[in-house]
């Protein structure tokens, strides 16, 4: 199933399988889980009100092939901006939960210029993360990543930086916040060039901010993307990332911390 139709499911029905060909490891992708919770709560909200931030809680794997409820509730719905709820369940357990704010266009004379985009080779100069059977996670059929910043995983070089582009490989029908969500959580943690062979390592907890105005985006769009490690250490990193359009537009920020097992 391309994401497109995992979204029309989970809209349709509060219960779905995922399928193991959108999983990573033992658990499913978490940023098509978070994604399709986040459209979930997105259409509880009004009209006018964009996703600001959204705060998202790994509590356990959300295991592909067995059905997950998806629950989104509105905790307060103010003037100016929403706070929405949503939890993903399995077995009557909490596998994720997340908050989100929503909020409308305000009157202010604070207005400040987002840095510009890093500079970086074009994508067709870029090495691509192919999707290999048994080596690379499952869901990267969906997802093609082009290498831009830093080393690669388990390669043992080190370094603090790691990114490059995004996109679909089944292009969108349209590009939603959703598929943001999706596409930034696809890059493996930026901790994993310091370690010279396979270990576990997964999202612990993960903040992302959408910019609005958002650059307007069209299927088939890239994407930027460039995180950082701020420290890492006793098998924890903290982790910052920019995203930005090809036109080195900001589109989104996003905040991680990643357990790593090795």
């Amino acid at each position: 199933m391309t994401f497109d139709q995992l979204l029309s499911a989970v809209r349709a029905d509060e219960e779905l399988v995922i399928p193991p060909s959108w999983g990573q490891g033992r658990a499913s992708f978490g940023g098509l889980v978070a994604a399709l919770m986040f459209d979930r709560m997105e259409h509880l909200v009004s009209a006018g009100r964009p996703m600001r931030s959204l705060q998202v809680s790994f509590v356990g794997p959300v295991e592909p092939g067995v059905a997950a409820t998806f629950e989104a509730e509105i905790l307060r719905e103010g003037k100016g901006v929403s706070q929405v709820q949503g939890r993903i369940l399995q077995g009557g357990e909490p596998r994720l939960v997340c908050l989100a704010s929503f909020g409308g266009d305000r009157q202010s004379a604070v207005q400040v210029d987002a840095l510009p985009a890093p500079g970086c080779e074009p994508v067709e100069q870029c090495q691509a993360l192919p999707y290999i059977p048994g080596v690379t996670p499952d869901f990267t059929q969906h997802i093609e990543m082009r290498w831009a910043f830093g080393h690669m995983p388990f390669s043992g070089k080190g370094g603090r930086e790691m990114g490059g582009w995004m996109q679909f490989r089944e292009t969108p029908e349209r590009f939603s916040d959703a598929h943001i969500v999706a596409l930034i959580d696809a890059w493996p943690p930026a901790v994993l060039p310091h370690l010279s062979g396979p270990a576990p390592a997964s999202s612990l907890s993960w903040a992302l901010d959408i910019v609005h105005p958002r650059p307007a985006l069209e299927p088939g769009d890239w994407l930027l993307y460039k995180a950082s490690i701020d420290q890492a250490g006793a098998g924890y990193g903290h982790t910052q990332a920019g995203i930005w359009t090809a036109n080195g537009e900001l589109v989104a920020l996003s905040r991680q911390t990643v357990t790593v097992f090795g």
